[in-house]
């Protein structure tokens, strides 16, 4: 119950430091990009430093930290766990849902950082438009960030593994970052409750440009549903038990 209580409290101080720092920020967010990436890592090292002394959360990334112009295709598991690879990154720009634009504060400094708006329509021609949108965000180098599911996925639950991955893996000609993590277990995307413990996300070898399809997408499920298992167990959740909600 305590536990409970110290998690609402951090998610209420959060959200209210994101809004402060939002007007803060705003007029250099405004001016240049830079400043709303500024705006966005400061209220990421907040939020990992409040998450250490209110609710005993610790964060660790693993792995090569990628640089320059690649694609992450990126488990997701959490809201935690974008915030934790944005922090890592250089200049992380995420594919994300169109609504999101409309979230005051985190809509506009997504677009203002570079993120690629999608609508979640038929597949096709979803899939066609991500590409015309990301061709047009070209212009801001950085680091895509793609979730190959498509939403998140409580840690447990088997999700297929969606073909527009490929697509913009095979569009760019950049390798491919496959990233695996756990935070799901101790950040969970349903409930109130922040679990005292370690999350990690965990950066995997890059799969060079040119794979076929087939081959890519047996490749990037294994390499990242595994090495999140491993993660999970570390944590100490069993995925081959029920999902964790």
């Amino acid at each position: 119950m305590f536990q409970t209580l110290r998690s609402v409290v951090f998610v209420v101080q959060i959200y209210a430091v994101m809004a402060i720092l939002g007007i803060v920020f705003l007029p250099w967010a405004l001016l240049s990009p830079k400043g709303a990436r500024a705006a966005c890592k400061t209220w990421c090292h907040w939020t990992f430093w409040s998450a250490r002394w209110m609710v005993g959360l610790r964060c660790e990334v693993r792995g090569e930290i990628p640089q320059g112009e690649v694609l992450i295709a990126a488990k997701h598991q959490s809201f935690l766990d974008i915030i934790m690879i944005f922090e890592a990154l250089p200049a992380a720009k995420f594919i994300m849902k169109k609504e999101l634009l409309y979230t005051p504060v985190i809509g506009q400094y997504a677009y203002r950082i570079g993120c690629v708006p999608v609508d979640r329509g038929k597949r096709g021609a979803a899939i066609e438009k991500m590409v015309r949108d990301v061709e047009a965000g070209r212009a801001n180098p950085g680091q895509l960030i793609i979730y190959s599911q498509g939403t998140r996925v409580p840690p447990g639950a088997r999700v297929p593994y969606k073909v527009g991955t490929y697509v913009l893996y095979e569009q760019a000609g950049q390798p491919c970052v496959p990233a695996a993590t756990n935070a799901g277990v101790l950040w969970p995307r349903k409930g109130l409750r922040i679990r005292p413990g370690l999350a990690v996300v965990e950066f995997l070898p890059a799969i060079a440009p040119g794979l076929a399809r087939e081959e890519f997408m047996s490749r990037l499920p294994q390499e990242v549903e595994g090495r999140s298992d491993a993660l999970l167990r570390e944590a100490g959740f069993d995925p081959a038990g029920p999902p964790y909600a």
